[in-house]
């Protein structure tokens, strides 16, 4: 088993394949193992590395809320790059993966080849703030209180995940068993410190005008609480693009691993060869028909 020490904390990390680094940064109810579909599509080509986050087991799960954060999820990420001394890798995140994805491009440009901003910006909208940390510490009291199959169940269930049991119940159950092998304490953590307190996608508005990171924004349809925050994001970041995938949910690189491969497999390949390039201005007018100068004469 190979483990990566960051910041004291054993991380445990996959490493498989040969080539660019493509690292992958697992959402709220995943791990290392929810990207198997990636990791045996990307092996072929790519170096893949996939780690489970501090909380999650064979990793540390640390007792002491302040090894917790969104700073520090983000930290893990270069942690590991340092770890298996890749000095620049594609990082593509699902959820609270997507969010460290992010701000692993807000921090450390320098490091990202590209980044994948997948099914994230839940809890974002400003008037559903307080509802999301209410929920927020609603589930972690459950974790804390009731038994982890149980609560995983619950989760597994919920409104964006719909789709994925629709579509692939025998994925489905696979994705909710994972979950319930998983740590009640590590989760309870998480939930409190990381997700609870990470900043909305609307106030890394600025920030993301200036990134130069190239950027994929990746969605599902029907994950609501994610469709404005992703068209938000494709708006702020210069040098991004959008995907929607129809008739999804929250779990897209399981739910429509196909599909997610082909379009994150376009994306890095544009970028390698330098034909990801920020947003030509002359697309933006406030007309639909004339440029933004003929417009305005």
């Amino acid at each position: 088993m190979a483990n990566a020490l960051v910041n004291g904390i054993s991380l445990y990390y996959e490493d498989a394949g040969l080539g660019v680094p493509m690292v992958f940064v697992h959402e709220f109810a995943g791990e290392a193992a929810s990207w198997k579909p990636q990791i045996a599509f990307f092996g072929r080509r790519y170096r893949t590395v996939a780690f489970n986050a501090r909380g999650y087991p064979p990793s540390d799960v640390p007792e002491d809320p302040s090894l917790y954060s969104q700073a520090q999820a983000v930290d893990d990420i270069r942690g590991v790059l340092d770890h298996l001394r890749i000095e620049k890798a594609h990082v593509v995140g699902l959820s609270m993966g997507g969010y460290a994805a992010l701000h692993f491009g807000l921090l450390y440009p320098e490091r990202a080849r590209s980044i994948v901003v997948a099914g994230a910006g839940y809890g974002s909208k400003p008037d559903e703030r307080d509802a999301f940390r209410r929920d927020c510490a609603a589930v972690a009291d459950r974790f804390e209180r009731e038994p982890m199959n149980e609560v995983a169940a619950t989760y597994a269930n919920g409104p964006t995940r719909q789709q994925f049991r629709d579509k692939d119940p025998r994925g489905w159950e696979a994705f909710r068993d994972l979950l319930m092998k998983q740590s009640a304490k590590g989760h309870a953590l998480t939930m409190r410190q990381v997700q609870m307190k990470r900043p909305s996608i609307y106030e890394l508005g600025e920030r993301m005008t200036q990134m130069t990171v190239p950027t994929l924004i990746m969605t599902g349809d029907e994950d609501e609480p994610c469709l404005e925050p992703a068209l938000y994001m494709k708006r702020s970041i210069p040098a991004s693009g959008l995907v929607v995938i129809p008739k999804s949910g929250h779990t897209i690189n399981l739910e429509e691993p196909d599909f997610f491969n082909r379009c994150v497999l376009d994306f890095v390949t544009a970028v390698d060869g330098g034909r990801w390039t920020p947003r030509n201005p002359a697309s933006l007018s406030r007309s639909a028909i004339l440029l933004q100068t003929e417009a305005q004469s």
